[in-house]
């Protein structure tokens, strides 16, 4: 009997709660160590077309200004992560890297001259993937948590226009562009959670794959081998070796 175990509902959703709170937790850690320091991580900000500024491509979204500049991303973060990586896990991932390094070349061409620092961008950039996937897909679940986090952050709409000149309205509108862009691209790539086809509506697929064949040994007998997958309640797939004895004189081959 061979056994194979789908992944799980809770252990799709653990896997999104540990990344969320593991990238939030390194964002932290960051602050505390700036901060303990005295140090001002600032200038490894994202420069705009300086060379010294690429840098910021990979390390802004890591910086904060304050600790009430990362309070202010920290919870965004965590549910727009959890929901990317437990509603489209097979793809969460390359959206989180798209998103991640392309807002960051964005703003380094376009945006202004000055160090643009901290993770807004990734979070504007899921809301929006979230958003437009589930209208692309038609799933309500996205739209309805892009919603939620857009009230509960406030403002959302507001930062990606020009006001004050100390927020990167920059970071927002480029790194929105870059989840509408994720969305699009990735419109038809799987997006169901491995747990939604860990068990089959029927049995009747595993049904056709079955197969008998008819093998030989040195004995007197002749043993017919029938493989029958099977689904038991609790999502375990089963492939269940039948063994029969068969007239010796039979050649046939079924697979």
């Amino acid at each position: 009997m061979i056994i194979a175990q789908k992944h799980s509902e809770k252990f799709i959703f653990r896997k999104s709660v540990v990344i969320a709170t593991g990238f939030v937790f390194l964002l932290w850690f960051i602050k505390a160590l700036e901060d303990s320091m005295t140090l001002d991580f600032g200038v490894w900000g994202i420069l705009p077309r300086s060379i010294t500024g690429l840098v910021g491509i990979f390390a802004a979204p890591l910086i904060h200004g304050s600790a009430l500049h990362l309070l202010s991303n920290t919870f965004p973060l965590i549910l727009l992560l959890v929901a990317v990586f437990y509603f489209y896990d097979k793809i969460a991932a390359e959206v989180f890297l798209w998103i991640y390094f392309a807002t960051g070349f964005w703003v380094w061409v376009v945006a202004r001259q000055a160090y643009h620092i901290g993770s807004s961008g990734l979070v504007y950039g899921l809301a929006a993937f979230l958003f437009f996937s589930g209208i692309f897909r038609r799933d309500v679940r996205s739209v309805a948590v892009a919603l939620a986090i857009a009230f509960i952050h406030g403002g959302m709409v507001q930062g990606l226009v020009p006001g004050d000149s100390s927020i990167s309205w920059e970071s927002h509108l480029l790194g929105s562009m870059a989840g509408i862009f994720c969305s699009f691209y990735f419109r038809k790539a799987p997006d169901l959670p491995s747990h939604k086809i860990s068990k089959p509506p029927t049995d009747e697929p595993y049904k056709t794959i079955s197969s008998t064949f008819e093998g030989y040994s040195f004995s007197e007998q002749a043993y017919a081998y029938t493989f029958k997958p099977s689904v038991d309640k609790e999502n375990m797939y089963e492939i269940n070796l039948e063994v029969e004895a068969v007239e010796k004189n039979s050649t046939s081959l079924e697979i």
